[in-house]
């Protein structure tokens, strides 16, 4: 048997089931929330997006607020989104047995990628009291890709996550300061994922060996609802509450791992619930007005992975987070609207960290302007520069390796969208 055979042989019988939780749970830590469901959200950091109500997108942040709409509304855009990811000060450790057990250097400069969001959303008064509503946007994904150059394939492979969300909701004016609302979301997720376990030469770390370690492609549907109420202080002044339940989503597909392949595998992830509340004033007599958002994050429901194929695959700790916006609009004119926002927004990670999805507390800084052709259409164009923080990761696969080093993840999103009143 030749040298890279033997390598082969003893890297497959060395493969535990405990990598299978190491890199499915990738699927698991990229659902994290994108925040993604309008330009003019976007160029002001979210801030007062569950109450403010100036196009048909605040559906998607709290069902009540369209009953703030007096005409037929409109709004469809694209948000695109480019990530910068990279790993310093990497070590990566191989646990094979002597000769060829390896340790060296395991740094990356881009594993981000380029995606492109897309959002529709339409609302319908039907009489002074009932207003309904129908969208379509994201509010999970992510993409990273580590291409075989990185050391340490088993840690940093291909991760595809997307979800869409269908939402169905109603709201309903019950005098004219107080609006409640609700709805469905038909929550429809795909995940792809693919791993390779490598065996390195001591010598002059050149690969000696490769096994196919996880290829997953999974995809499922989910149910969940929302609910909410909007309270008018006065014309320049209001308030916004809702709370989103997200759905334990099962996903199906074909999952191979170490050689063996499961045709019909079943995995639950759970995902987060949300509240938010927001909150608007207008200056009185002036052109400015400020608003701000508070939203938690159940992230805690992420305790587990689950498959129907192997049990529980591994407890993986995440925390509840928070994030906190402010932002303020200027109304120029009647033809150009500016607008600024700042958002902190929490990690999910808690002690367990990962190279492949990196995760921390980040900073948004965004701004935004609307054009108006008439008094009924409008484009908003909205950017933000998300800049993450440093973060220490230590990750070990029993029995066949560990890997250190430092990841940060920041982002550019650059959005436009039409919006209009009929």
């Amino acid at each position: 048997m030749s040298r890279r055979a033997n390598c082969n042989k003893i890297f497959k019988q060395t493969t535990l089931m405990g990598f299978l939780a190491a890199t499915t749970l990738q699927v698991n830590a990229a659902g994290f929330q994108l925040n993604a469901q309008s330009a003019t959200g976007l160029g002001r950091a979210f801030a007062g997006d569950a109450v403010i109500a100036d196009n048909a997108s605040v559906m998607a942040r709290n069902a009540a607020a369209m009953a703030l709409f007096e005409k037929k509304s409109l709004s469809l855009g694209l948000i695109l989104l480019e990530t910068d990811i990279s790993v310093e000060d990497g070590t990566y450790s191989s646990n094979l047995p002597s000769p060829i057990g390896y340790s060296g250097s395991s740094n990356y400069d881009d594993a981000g990628g380029v995606s492109v969001i897309p959002n529709i959303h339409a609302i319908f008064p039907l009489n002074e009291k009932v207003a309904v509503g129908v969208n379509l946007y994201t509010n999970f994904g992510t993409r990273t890709d580590f291409d075989d150059s990185f050391t340490g394939s088993e840690y940093g492979g291909y991760t595809d996550v997307e979800s869409l969300n269908l939402g169905f909701a109603v709201s309903y004016r019950l005098d004219n300061q107080w609006s409640i609302g609700g709805g469905l979301d038909v929550i429809y997720g795909i995940g792809k994922l693919e791993r390779d376990l490598n065996v390195y030469s001591p010598a002059d770390g050149s690969v000696l060996g490769t096994a196919e370690a996880l290829d997953a492609d999974v995809k499922g549907f989910g149910l969940g609802f929302n609910v909410g109420v909007v309270y008018e202080l006065n014309e320049n002044n209001r308030f916004g509450l809702s709370y989103r339940y997200s759905p334990d989503l099962k996903v199906k597909g074909e999952v191979s791992f170490n050689g063996s392949t499961t045709d019909d595998d079943t995995l639950t992830l759970g995902l987060p619930d949300m509240a938010e509340f927001s909150g608007y004033h207008r200056i009185k007599d002036t052109q400015y007005a400020v608003h701000y958002s508070v939203q938690w994050i159940g992230w805690s429901s992420f305790d587990t992975l689950e498959s129907d194929a192997y049990g529980t695959i591994s407890n993986y700790q995440w925390k509840d987070a928070m994030h906190f916006a402010i932002g303020g609009t200027y109304y120029l004119n009647e033809t150009w609207t500016l607008r600024t926002g700042y958002l902190y927004d929490q990690s999910a990670q808690d002690e367990i960290t990962s190279i492949s999805v990196p995760d921390s507390d980040r900073q948004w800084f965004s701004a935004g302007v609307t054009y108006h052709f008439s008094k009924n259409a409008n484009i908003d164009l909205g950017g933000t520069y998300l800049l993450g923080e440093t973060v220490e990761v230590n990750e070990e696969t029993d029995g066949v390796s560990s890997i250190t080093g430092t990841t940060q993840a920041n982002a550019i999103l650059v959005a436009l969208q039409y919006s209009h009143q009929f």
